[in-house]
């Protein structure tokens, strides 16, 4: 019974823990990993009320320490798919109808377990499963995900106030649905809250889900999912399955009761799953919503104005965190003659004080790729890039995966804007340069604006207000998440919210308010206290 009107204010982001030393939360991280290396684990998938384990065991290891086992998940097949849907649906009643403060408080409680008991564990896996060092895995992994657990309830309590103006002796209201069916939740590895975000936002809503991370990233997601059992969440809401996409898209996309898709990935992956939802659209009980953050090929704008400190400083942090290993990584710079070469300076100076190896150690700035599949491709880039006459490496440029996939911070400088790294994303530590006349600066723009067929994230580093209002009106629809000054990375919930356009997706901005509308379907309901009784209207009268 709804008895009262419940108020869910703007939450503040969650702090950042700085792991400095002598803190206690570095003394909590570091016992928090040497407890996680010494426990491997045997994850099941999550299915109804049932922990499903099968017999085809992965081994998960870390990126960066390739011969070690932190233990093993239970890979499913296509018959798991369909108990996963099965089970979203038998729950999907029960869920819609739980008033809506009660739904709030299993995801509000979910975030407050993040950022108290499960904080380290969270960061911890994200560590050792994904790579990340501490402060990309904090900032990830706690901060990002708690923001959008608490930033998520307070923008649909917003919604959910949106009503219609009602004339006398009617009213008129709106009722905000879930959507009628299930919502598949398709993840990539780099991110722990965007995997718990696609999932966890549709759920909030209403909607039941079926969510299929990467496999990279399923140390860590197994995480949250027991945080979601302790905070309430009832059986068969989320169902969490570990199976490959060609059989998740099988079943999921021929199935009559598909409602939609909350997916970020790769744009080909994504293309594919648009192009099967629209072959099997006579199926559906209704059109599919179709949400995606796809690639990028990021871009830095230097104005000859530019502090080159500040610039230097964007393009190593926007370039190298995470190893290059986000969508919204710079990957392609345009430098102006007059400063190029005082840029490049410090940034070859800077690059080799930069240390690689384990997140284990503190120290590192740079750690491993993800797996041998990105090892591979990245170094292919780079070995291509050493054989063109046309092109020079000027740092970076080594590779070795003996131990973990590690791939040196690499900066290659093009002569041609259109040389292959400046346009095709690679998703790794590797940056491509190009210099421009510093007096044709509108036609870099140009230029800027039609080499990469995505429109992600972009940065314009300049002193000169013309130069940025002129830059940032000619590149509108270049990036959907545009940075002056800044690195073009590091999108905060309730501050930036994310996501592009073009090649880049659906441009649904999560962390929004934008993105829950996705995930919800509008019922408008009007009622008459004193109906009339004639169809006659005054206008049929004569006199």
């Amino acid at each position: 019974m709804t008895i009262g009107t419940f108020s869910y204010p703007m939450p503040v982001n969650e702090p950042t823990f700085q792991y400095a030393p002598n803190s206690p939360e570095k003394a909590a991280i570091k016992k928090t990993l040497q407890s996680l290396k010494n426990t491997p684990v045997d994850i099941p998938m999550y299915i109804g009320g049932e922990q499903v384990f099968t017999d085809k065991k992965i081994a998960i290891n870390p990126p960066y320490e390739k011969d070690f086992l932190l233990g093993h998940f239970s890979e499913g097949e296509e018959k798991h798919v369909h108990q996963a849907i099965e089970a979203a649906l038998a729950a999907k009643s029960s869920w819609e109808e739980m008033s809506w403060e009660n739904r709030a408080h299993i995801f509000l409680k979910a975030a407050d377990l993040l950022a108290t008991k499960y904080r380290y564990h969270i960061v911890g896996t994200t560590m050792l499963g994904q790579g990340k060092n501490v402060y990309q895995a904090e900032i990830d992994a706690a901060c990002e995900f708690i923001d959008f657990l608490r930033f998520n309830v307070h923008y649909l309590a917003e919604i959910y106030k949106q009503q219609p103006i009602s004339s006398p002796g009617m009213n008129n209201r709106v009722e905000w649905r879930p959507l009628e069916g299930f919502v598949l939740a398709v993840s990539p590895f780099n991110f722990t809250a965007i995997g718990g975000n696609l999932c966890a936002s549709a759920a909030l809503c209403g909607n039941v889900v079926v969510w299929k991370p990467a496999y990279t990233q399923i140390y860590s997601a197994n995480i949250f999912m027991q945080v979601l059992k302790e905070a309430g969440l009832p059986d068969g809401v989320i169902n969490l399955i570990y199976v490959d996409g060609p059989v998740l898209g099988k079943v999921c996309f021929s199935h009559r009761d598909f409602a939609g898709v909350h997916f970020t990935g790769s744009t080909n992956v994504f293309n594919t799953m648009w192009k099967s939802i629209g072959e099997n659209i006579n199926k559906y009980r209704t059109y599919p919503r179709i949400v995606g953050e796809t690639g990028g090929k990021d871009f830095v704008l230097i104005h000859k104005s530019a502090d080159v400190d500040v610039a230097v400083t964007a393009l190593i942090r926007g370039a190298f965190e995470f190893q290059g290993q986000k969508c919204s990584a710079a990957s392609r710079a345009y430098l102006p003659s007059n400063l190029a070469e005082a840029i490049k300076e410090k940034l070859v100076a800077q690059l080799a004080t930069i240390k690689m190896g384990t997140p284990e150690d503190f120290s590192n700035f740079v750690n491993a790729v993800i797996d041998e599949r990105a090892f591979d491709k990245i170094s292919g880039y780079i070995e291509t890039a050493k054989n063109n006459p046309t092109v020079k490496i000027i740092a970076g440029g080594n590779y070795d995966k003996s131990i973990g996939y590690f791939i040196e911070p690499t900066v290659i400088e093009a002569s041609d804007p259109k040389y292959k790294t400046m346009c095709e994303e690679i998703f790794g530590p590797v940056l491509t340069i190009y210099v421009y006349d510093a007096e044709a600066f509108e036609e870099t723009i140009s230029l800027v604006d039609s080499t990469s067929p995505y429109a992600l994230t972009g940065a314009i580093i300049a002193q000169d207000r013309f130069a940025v209002e002129f830059a940032t009106n000619k590149l509108r629809n270049a990036a959907g998440n545009l940075y002056i000054n800044d690195k073009p990375t590091g999108a905060v919930v309730g501050q930036q919210p994310f996501g592009g356009a073009r090649g880049s997706g659906t441009n649904d901005k999560a962390g929004s308010m934008i993105n829950l509308y996705r995930w919800l379907s509008a019922r408008t309901i009007k009622e008459v206290y004193v109906p009339v009784t004639d169809y006659k209207y005054p206008f049929l009268q004569e006199s």
